[in-house]
């Protein structure tokens, strides 16, 4: 992978308000850190990053970070890139010094050539199963993508990751039997119309729980009846007792007279 040339500037302004100011000034925060040197904040123009970044071919980059003040260029990968959720300004960079003889790994994009021949006589669909690989090797010898023929992939036909030849010097890291790109037998109509049908046939457990619920609401009626019944005859057996006593009470007030 060959690198690109990038200016940088050291960064005093760390906190969240320094780093409002850094991006007013029209610069991006950056952070580069490495094996053999302490992590130092940057910020880096973004004119001149969007450039780097239009021209690039892959994901990955290679830079040849140019630090005001340094002592000569620093080769970096560049590690994350932090947007703006809703407008998608860049926002933050994270590069990683690298040692051009060392080996390291980075997530390589995966890149499909020709036409699976169980789409093209059979009608299949070809499945992009894993976008990326895991790779490992000198920075100069990381590939800007892995590249894939299909054209022998039949229906039910699958290439793993252990199947893959890397280019020179790379190495490529991961389960060997995971699939990669596959060729799938096309859906018919009437799988295509059951499927459809159960994703949108209510599954009726609203409705079991509303019966259990006013099940549960007639119950708390019948009890409240109930409790509402007892007060009612108490209150009867009370008054014939007062009144039974009172009939007992007037034939002594008639011997009186």
């Amino acid at each position: 992978m060959k690198s690109v040339s990038l200016s940088a500037f050291p960064r005093e302004m760390s906190k969240r308000t320094g780093v409002k100011k850094v991006r007013a000034n029209g610069r991006i925060p950056a952070v580069i850190y490495g094996r053999h040197n302490k992590p130092e904040n940057l910020e880096v123009t973004s004119k001149d990053l969007k450039n780097v970044i239009q021209t690039a071919h892959s994901e990955i980059l290679l830079v040849d970070l140019s630090v005001s003040g340094g002592k000569g260029k620093r080769l970096a990968l560049v590690r994350d890139i932090q947007h703006h959720p809703l407008s998608g300004q860049m926002l933050h960079i994270d590069f990683q010094e690298v040692v051009e003889s060392e080996k390291v790994t980075a997530m390589v994009p995966v890149e499909t050539v020709g036409e699976a021949a169980g789409v093209k006589t059979g009608g299949g669909v070809l499945e992009h199963v894993l976008f990326k690989v895991k790779c490992r090797a000198t920075p100069k010898d990381l590939p800007e993508a892995i590249i894939i023929d299909v054209s022998k992939l039949e229906i039910g036909q699958s290439i793993h990751v252990g199947e893959i030849q890397p280019p020179s010097g790379v190495e490529i890291i991961g389960h060997k039997e995971a699939p990669v790109v596959a060729c799938a037998a096309p859906i018919s109509e009437a799988q295509e119309a059951a499927a459809l049908e159960s994703a949108t046939t209510p599954t009726g457990e609203p409705e079991m729980l509303k019966e259990k619920k006013e099940e549960g609401e007639g119950a708390k009626e019948g009890e409240k009846g109930e409790k509402g019944g007892k007060a009612p005859a108490a209150a009867a057996e009370k008054g014939g007792e007062k009144a039974a006593a009172g009939a007992e009470k007037k034939p002594a007030a008639e011997k009186k007279k």
